[in-house]
């Protein structure tokens, strides 16, 4: 089985999109939800940048934390973010599959927490990562997926050809042999990999015209999209020019006065028995 490709790729841009929704819209909240005593081991199974690997490591002094990562362009880009902050040896950045595992063999069975965002929609086995997870974290250990469904998204006022553009950016999952909607699948994830869930939430992401991130949030969004173009003009999913033109809408609208958008990702939490 080929690996799919990743939809978003590894530019420049793409690099400083990432790290800027990083620092402003996930890590705050995603830290929050974890509630992280400060001595946990924890193992992060695609770290990407790695700048929510390294929050991790400062909210645990007292612990440790290992990031995984098989894109080489996202591993430089980690610890080149790393060493810029000076900060070259807080977390551990490996390079590993995490379909494979790329864990030392005396590590598995020994981490409290294994950690998972934005990984499972881009992978075609999601249930080898899940199990892999869970071979990770010790007995009474937390499992914890954090993902899309991109279902969710909803603008007011809706610009032109934003329904179009949105429903062939969800399509391109499945040319890619991914899907697009494993947020709703988080906890049946969970169970399938003998994990007992034990909580199912939403962290929102959404906000209007006159918020201070809103520009972030607006150009975030249509920055998954935009990614994505030619994977989805390839595939016949939408036409070029129309596409081009969702996106010209999408920037208009960003700017009105009324605008509005709702978003959230799904995050569900495991102990492993």
């Amino acid at each position: 089985m080929t690996t799919p490709v990743y939809i978003h790729g590894t530019s420049a841009e793409e690099q400083r999109r990432l790290s800027l929704m990083n620092d402003v819209l996930l890590n705050p909240r995603s830290l929050r939800e974890m509630g992280l005593r400060g001595d946990e081991r924890i193992v992060d199974f695609g770290s990407g940048l790695g700048q929510f690997t390294r929050a991790m490591a400062r909210a645990v002094p007292r612990g440790s934390v290992v990031g995984l990562e098989r894109n080489a362009d996202q591993l430089e880009g980690a610890r080149r973010l790393a060493a810029a902050d000076s900060e070259d040896g807080l977390a551990d950045f490996r390079s590993a599959d995490v379909l494979d595992g790329g864990l030392h063999e005396n590590e598995w069975g020994t981490f409290d927490v294994a950690h998972a965002r934005f990984v499972l929609e881009h992978v075609r086995d999601p249930d080898a990562v899940v199990r892999n997870m869970m071979r990770a974290v010790r007995p009474g250990g937390r499992i914890i997926l954090a993902d899309d469904d991109h279902g969710l998204m909803r603008l007011w006022p809706e610009p032109p050809g934003f329904s179009d553009l949105w429903r062939a950016y969800i399509r391109s999952y499945d040319r890619n042999g991914t899907d697009p909607f494993i947020g709703r699948r988080l906890v049946a994830l969970l169970h399938a990999a003998g994990a007992l869930p034990r909580r199912n939430t939403l962290l929102f992401f959404g906000g209007c015209a006159g918020m201070e991130s809103f520009d972030v949030l607006a150009a975030n969004m249509i920055g998954v999209a935009a990614t994505a173009r030619n994977l989805i003009v390839e595939h016949d999913l939408m036409e070029a020019a129309s596409f081009d033109a969702a996106i010209e809408h999408f920037h208009a609208w960003s700017k009105r006065p009324d605008a509005a958008l709702w978003y959230a990702m799904s995050w569900a939490e495991a102990l492993r028995p």
